[in-house]
């Protein structure tokens, strides 16, 4: 082995932001040059929020409950697509190297799988503050709330919320790599399998008792619950906001381990090359 070898098996070894960087470049290119992407990160949030708000605004005049707390439909709405974009952004972006045919491209640069993980999850950051603060924003002059409002609490919300969004579009990743593009499907519809034991726009205690309890094990019931608490007593339940971030690191956890082995498989396959249906 000469000398001359040894900076190039250094830099293969090491955990290297530089190439997180480059990563996360490529996919802001893409992104960039693609008008309808960028159309399509702010229309969904903003149609939503939309949506929600006047249906807030009506309930808010014929119900009590709602009066008390007005805007919690329009802050729900607005945390739950950061979930939703936090899951695409990985997810998605993973995509876009199957569609071209590119993965295994990457992987014959110097790449380690935890760098493009982490150019995935700071692309998604990127993807879901382009969609979701242009649509807070607007909910200020459509309605007369501003989600900012929240202070604190709301960072926490939103770290717990896309945190889950990576893990889940890691675990997509993962089921995309194992089960070919058959899976592709799932990018879109299994953050929406959660929705009705997430409690986004009521409280867990709706749910039957054994759907209670699954809604427990799952960060995002936790944080809607606090959102809930915030806006209608004005009281952060510190309980629930860390049962929310122990939930996420054993989410996490459980699917950056199915990711890396789903994708140590998919190079034994050669699967990097070609994923097929």
């Amino acid at each position: 082995m000469t000398t001359r070898s040894l900076p190039a098996m250094t830099d293969a070894v090491t955990f290297s932001p530089r190439r997180i960087g480059a990563m996360v470049l490529r996919y802001w290119y893409l992104l960039r040059g693609s008008w309808p992407r960028l159309l399509e990160l702010a229309y969904w949030p903003t149609m939503q929020m939309i949506l929600w708000g006047y249906i807030s605004q009506f309930m808010a005049q014929n119900s009590t409950w709602l009066a008390q707390g007005a805007g919690v439909l329009v802050a729900a709405v607005l945390l739950w697509d950061v979930l939703f974009r936090g899951q695409l952004g990985v997810s998605v972006s993973f995509l876009e190297e199957m569609w071209s045919r590119n993965l295994g491209h990457l992987f014959v640069s110097p790449l380690r799988p935890g760098e493009w993980v982490a150019s995935l999850m700071v692309m998604s950051l990127i993807r879901t503050l382009l969609g979701v603060v242009p649509a807070a924003l607007l909910a200020i002059p459509f309605f007369g709330y501003s989600v900012f409002g929240l202070g604190l609490p709301l960072g926490l919300f939103f770290a717990n919320l896309i945190v889950l969004g990576w893990a889940l579009g890691l675990f997509i990743v993962a089921l995309i790599l194992r089960y070919g593009m058959g899976a592709e499907g799932l990018a879109w519809i299994l953050v929406f399998m959660l929705a009705p034991v997430s409690a986004v726009y009521y409280p867990i205690a709706v749910l039957p008792v054994w759907l209670q309890w699954i809604a427990l094990a799952l960060p995002s019931a936790h944080v809607f619950e606090g959102l809930r608490a915030l806006v209608f007593q004005g009281e952060v339940l510190w309980g629930h906001m860390a049962w929310a971030a122990l939930l996420n690191v054993v989410w996490m956890a459980a699917c950056v381990a199915a990711f890396f082995w789903s994708f140590r498989g998919a190079r034994v396959r050669g699967a990097l090359l070609q994923t097929g249906e």
